[in-house]
């Protein structure tokens, strides 16, 4: 029995002088009350998935950019657009027109141009239209925006076909919209168009969810 007892010691003290000295230690046989413990470093950890909450803060995020004027001049529920950054009513009697393009006679590309023009201060980018007015956004706070972008009534797109579609040229505008008329520059949306995508992707993966 006191045999046994100093092995035991002798095996517990070798292993400290070992390791003080940098070296390994023998292994400790099965069911030996001085067998290692595991490391729990060593242990791989599965990478959690992001909560709904965490989706729906993203999308408050995605809700700045789409709340500016860039955006909500062209996403309105009337006959006609607005423009500038106090959202007025276009001026010139400009109307939606029965295709979302203009009044017969005088389409958006009438004056919008593929690009910006200096000279008039009249902005341009391909396909330049309105939203239809199923897609107005207008006073709609985050929850319902979200929602309403999940909605195929309301002309939603799935969430992966989100990302091609901010990928277009007249998405993309908004992060470059020239100047106005009078030569100052038009505002643009809170964040970077990078870091806009960079958004848009984490909400989609992270299930697209929306706030309350």
């Amino acid at each position: 029995m006191r045999l046994r007892a100093s092995r035991a010691l002798a095996a517990a003290l070798l292993t400290c002088v070992l390791a003080m000295a940098g070296g390994a230690a023998p292994s400790a046989p099965t069911g030996s009350r001085f067998a290692a413990a595991p490391d729990a470093r060593a242990t791989q950890r599965l990478p959690q998935q992001p909560s709904a909450a965490t989706s729906a803060q993203l999308f408050e995020q995605i809700y700045t950019v789409l709340e500016h004027p860039r955006c909500m001049n062209c996403h309105t529920g009337e006959a006609f657009p607005r423009q500038g950054d106090d959202s007025h009513r276009h001026t010139m009697n400009v109307s939606r027109g029965p295709a979302d393009h203009g009044a017969p006679g005088l389409h958006c590309p009438t004056c919008h141009q593929s690009v910006n023009q200096a000279s008039s201060g009249v902005p341009g980018a391909q396909d330049w239209s309105l939203a239809p007015m199923r897609m107005t956004w207008r006073g709609l706070t985050a929850g319902q925006l979200c929602r309403a972008l999940r909605d195929p009534a309301k002309g939603a797109l799935p969430p992966e076909q989100m990302l091609p579609h901010f990928a277009t040229g007249l998405i993309r505008w908004a992060w470059a919209p020239g100047t106005n008329s009078h030569g100052r520059t038009r505002s643009t949306p809170p964040m970077s168009y990078a870091h806009f995508i960079d958004v848009t992707k984490r909400w989609v993966t992270s299930g697209a969810a929306c706030p309350e």
